[in-house]
């Protein structure tokens, strides 16, 4: 995998992370701070209702004024907005938060408002609730008291019930500060109570409802939806794109398969379908480069065929009125020439197939090239005496001869451009090896006419040729070149054509590197 690649996809996680982070955070402390406003207002809301039905609290619970300020104001003297009047004069409890802690107000029956502060709003609401609890039961007869207890209960919003066993019976510390104060505050696991000391001894347990809990399961399950929302959502943009970009990919390969060879696959931001198009498209110009050969080698073998076979074909006719000896057998050369030029071309053709449709199966072996420009030097002039063939190997080469070849390959490059040379050449055909310790280097001149500068590549070219000749002594199969182009793109290099400085007629050069890459 490219690092690029990684780094991308690694910041995009940690992008999407620190939105998922950041999103969750925003969410959890908004939906809290309506819940935590709501908690206020309805915790303490029995209790506020309790006293604002009282014609005089501040008098009748006279800890009141100490333990949370108590005010009673007249509308008109708040400084608060109009949805806090309005709320007022529903009959809402309305909580506001200050530096101090939490003011929590509420409308009277004679149109005034009660102005309470709370620090801790749910210790000191529990607290007030028993205290109001404790002097209305000190108030009750013995025999009433059950029926007390059931009616605070209900009005209070908690659950008032005398302690009946010592099992029941809270720490000695509980026990303690509730002698003294005659209620005391605690709590017990994730429970809290408070314990209330009757005039005549009596304990009653009043439980509270549970305090404001940030980590309700609504909020996880909120926090769990959303999280799995923002990662759904980009999990479907991700494959969404993928998606698109894959079928491209496949519309392409359905035209390609129709016979739209020149179709590609358009460029993609995404890097890993883009890595993805990029082989595809050099799949397609394999093929369609493929395609093109097999369509031309066709028309040629095709068209290669004729000359033999038609020339079998007259011969054959020929034996039929031959009555010499001699006759006869002039015609059974030419026909076994014909056989012989027919399975030259076949050679050629399949040699040039399978180098252009993948290449043979290359074994690179250490092998010295100035040995192989020798020996095909040797065979060249022992085929062509009347042509001087000779080889131009500096003694700097010579350190340098070893390479990765394939020996019976690189002999066919060299062999073939010696043939081209001594066929078209005056008199003279010299080999050249320029061999370091990078590269490999043979030049084969020859003093002929040369090759035209504008068909420098085209020679090049499966079945071109610059003459009209088709004779088996200059014309060739125009195959020659391009298997030798071919059998050094196996070996990593390149073959190209000029003019020669020395001798004047044409120069192939055939460049390689001289070891193979390390895997």
């Amino acid at each position: 995998m490219p690092l690029k690649f990684f780094l991308k996809l690694y910041l995009r996680l940690i992008g999407l992370t620190a939105l998922v982070v950041v999103l969750c955070f925003s969410l959890f402390a908004g939906f809290n701070a309506v819940r935590q406003q709501y908690w206020q207002e309805a915790f303490p809301a029995p209790m506020l209702r309790w006293l604002a039905a009282v014609p005089a609290p501040q008098n009748q619970y006279p800890w009141l004024s100490g333990h949370h300020q108590l005010r009673v104001v007249e509308q008109g003297d708040l400084d608060v907005s109009p949805l806090v009047l309005e709320r007022l004069g529903y009959g809402q409890v309305v909580a506001l938060q200050t530096s101090l802690g939490w003011r929590l107000q509420v409308l009277n029956q004679q149109g005034q408002v009660l102005d309470f502060l709370f620090r801790d709003t749910y210790r000191e609401v529990a607290e007030s609730l028993a205290l109001i609890a404790l002097a209305h039961l000190n108030e009750s007869l013995p025999e009433a008291r059950d029926d007390m207890l059931a009616s605070l209960s209900s009005t209070l919003g908690v659950a008032l019930k005398p302690l009946t066993s010592e099992s029941e019976l809270p720490a000695e510390a509980v026990l303690g500060q509730v002698s003294d104060r005659g209620v005391a505050f605690y709590r017990q696991g994730d429970l809290s109570s408070v314990l209330l000391r009757l005039a005549d001894g009596t304990l009653v347990k009043m439980a509270v409802p549970a305090p404001f809990n940030p980590w309700h399961w609504s909020v996880v399950l909120l926090l769990i939806v959303v999280a799995a929302a923002v990662l759904a959502a980009a999990l479907l943009m991700l494959l969404r794109d993928v998606d698109q970009n894959l079928r491209a990919v496949e519309s392409v390969a359905v035209r390609i398969a129709r016979g739209e060879m020149g179709a590609r696959v358009e460029e993609s931001r995404s890097t890993l379908v883009s890595r993805l198009a990029n082989a595809f498209n050099g799949m397609a110009e394999h093929i369609q480069r493929l395609v093109g050969v097999q369509r031309e080698m066709i028309h040629a073998v095709s068209h290669e065929l004729r000359t033999p076979v038609a020339r079998i074909r007259f011969g054959v006719q020929m034996l039929e009125g031959s009555n010499s000896p001699e006759a006869l057998q002039k015609q059974l050369d030419g026909i076994d020439g014909d056989i012989q030029e027919l399975d030259e071309l076949i050679d050629e053709i399949l040699t040039y197939a399978r180098l252009e449709q993948g290449g043979p199966v290359f074994s690179l072996v250490e092998t010295s090239v100035t040995d192989i420009v020798r020996q095909v030097v040797g065979e060249q002039q022992l085929i062509r005496p009347e042509m001087v063939i000779e080889a131009d190997i500096p003694s700097s080469s010579e350190s340098w001869a070893m390479s990765d070849v394939e020996p019976r390959y690189i002999h066919r490059a060299i062999q073939n451009l010696v043939g081209n040379a001594a066929r078209y050449a005056s008199g003279r055909v010299r080999v050249r090896c320029q061999l370091d310790e990078d590269n490999c280097r043979v030049d084969v001149e020859d003093d002929g006419p040369g090759v035209p500068e504008e068909d420098w590549e085209k020679v090049f070219t499966a079945f071109a040729r610059l003459d009209d000749s088709r004779t088996r002594n200059s014309g060739g199969y125009g195959l020659g070149l391009s298997i030798v182009r071919r059998i050094l793109y196996w070996h990593g290099g390149q073959a190209f054509v000029c003019r020669s400085d020395d001798l004047g007629g044409a120069r192939f050069s055939l460049v390689w590197p001289r070891k193979k890459a390390v895997v």
